[in-house]
């Protein structure tokens, strides 16, 4: 790559670099991230409801999320402006090939050339594929048997917490007026207050 062409991307590096290290610290001072401000500032979160508990630790995981990916263009950049220093910036790492010019000035840290990225690309799974190891046990039992198998599927599961719900309809007293009443709540005003001594 001819020198005045490594001087400007070398330049279009640092420029980049400062933008990300402005954002971080824009970040920071908006309370994007680093902040424990009001999980710090409780004592306990015992009364506080649940959504709130689960809004403020999103928040935070964001956060953390956006500040790692900034952290690691941070990175990307030192490690090009490296490879400038070494004569190595503008090759391929993977097969040694020029990166084409329009690549680097869309992302001028990139590594590697447009094919092996693709290919690179494709050796990661896909996300339908990505899935846990549970899902392909309790999946087989979950589902709809048109085969006349013998097997739990949905319909045995629901006709089980039918049965269930069924059960405990007889063993709890409804009253017809409340619903559910336990047989401490029967007890009116008039019986507790003729327990009391005079």
């Amino acid at each position: 790559m001819e020198k005045n062409k490594i001087q400007y991307f070398k330049n279009k590096l640092i420029n980049e670099q400062s933008r990300v290290l402005d954002l971080i610290k824009l970040m920071r001072q908006n309370g994007v991230i680093d902040s424990n401000s009001e999980m710090a500032t409780e004592l306990s979160f015992y009364d506080n409801h649940p959504s709130d508990v689960a809004t403020e630790l999103f928040d935070k995981e964001k956060g953390i999320a956006l500040k790692g990916n900034e952290i690691s263009v941070l990175n990307k950049i030192e490690d090009a402006l490296k490879s400038i220093d070494d004569h190595t910036y503008g090759k391929c790492r993977s097969c040694g090939v020029d990166i084409d010019p329009e690549r680097l000035e869309f992302i001028p840290y990139a590594t590697n050339c447009v094919s092996c990225e693709k290919s690179s690309d494709n050796k990661k799974p896909a996300e339908q594929n990505n899935r846990c190891v549970e899902e392909d046990i309790l999946g087989s039992f979950f589902k709809y048997s048109n085969k006349g198998d013998v097997g739990v599927d949905q319909e045995d599961t629901y006709q089980d917490v039918e049965r269930f719900n069924n059960k405990l309809d007889d063993i709890i007293e409804f009253d017809d007026e409340d619903g559910y009443v336990e047989p401490i709540e029967k007890i009116s005003n008039q019986q507790y207050k003729s327990q009391l001594p005079d």
